[in-house]
């Protein structure tokens, strides 16, 4: 469904991404693990249209989306909740919803998303009337995961679901995420710092360090190797 190969992206003279190929097939939750600036949110944000690419390409169900405004893309199917969630705090939990329909004219196909998003996190349903500013920073997750849904996409890009939440609400994001998975077919790409829970629920991982991908294989097999162990799954 997603094929990169060779891409490179730079912040004037440095380089964030130095070469990175990998392949994401339809129906899989594939992770992307690493330190802090190895490089993974600049390979969701190049992928969404966001950052320009300096060399490489980008190829979505067969389409070359390399350098596309972030707007043909979510129109194409890609669709992602930001590191950082960036919902629109003076808007209502319906109201940020509904943003991530923006391209979408079909309302009776939006009221049923809206409903499907309730049904996934209950606690949205009852705040849906309060600006999005005065929930807490998972019910923010949320809001963010089901405003990316909202789009009907075909793949779903998330980047550090678990950042800045309590240990209860983490568990309850990534066992959401695998129902987004299961329930909807949702292809996922997954970018998260802990490594333990992203390894636990992907299908396939990549390891990223300073801008290349120095690992790769079945989730499981990552997870038990002794060198990612060691580096990132310590405190598991």
């Amino acid at each position: 469904m997603l094929e990169i190969v060779d891409l490179q992206v730079k912040y004037g003279a440095i380089a964030a991404l130095k070469g990175i190929s990998l392949s994401v097939k339809p129906g899989q939750i594939v992770t992307m693990i690493g330190a802090n600036g190895a490089g993974k949110s600049t390979l969701l944000r190049a992928i969404s249209g966001l950052i320009g690419v300096a060399a490489g390409s980008i190829v979505f169900d067969g389409t070359n989306i390399t350098n596309l405004p972030a707007h043909r893309v979510v129109g194409l199917g890609i669709s992602q909740a930001p590191e950082g969630r960036m919902i629109f705090a003076n808007l209502t939990v319906k109201e940020n919803l509904e943003m991530g329909a923006y391209l979408r004219k079909d309302k009776g196909g939006i009221n049923s998303d809206l409903e499907r998003v309730f049904s996934l996190f209950p606690r949205l349903k009852e705040r849906v009337n309060q600006p999005g500013g005065t929930l807490s920073g998972g019910e923010q997750q949320m809001l963010a995961v089901g405003r990316a849904l909202m789009a009907r996409p075909r793949m779903l890009l998330l980047d550090e679901p678990s950042l800045g939440i309590g240990p209860i609400l983490v568990k309850a994001i990534f066992s959401t995420i695998v129902e987004i998975n299961r329930e909807l077919g949702m292809t996922i790409l997954l970018v998260e710092q802990n490594a333990h829970q992203a390894l636990k629920i992907a299908h396939y991982g990549y390891v990223l360090e300073t801008g290349q991908i120095i690992l790769q294989g079945p989730s499981s097999e990552i997870a038990r190797n002794e060198q990612v162990r060691k580096a990132y799954l310590s405190e598991a």
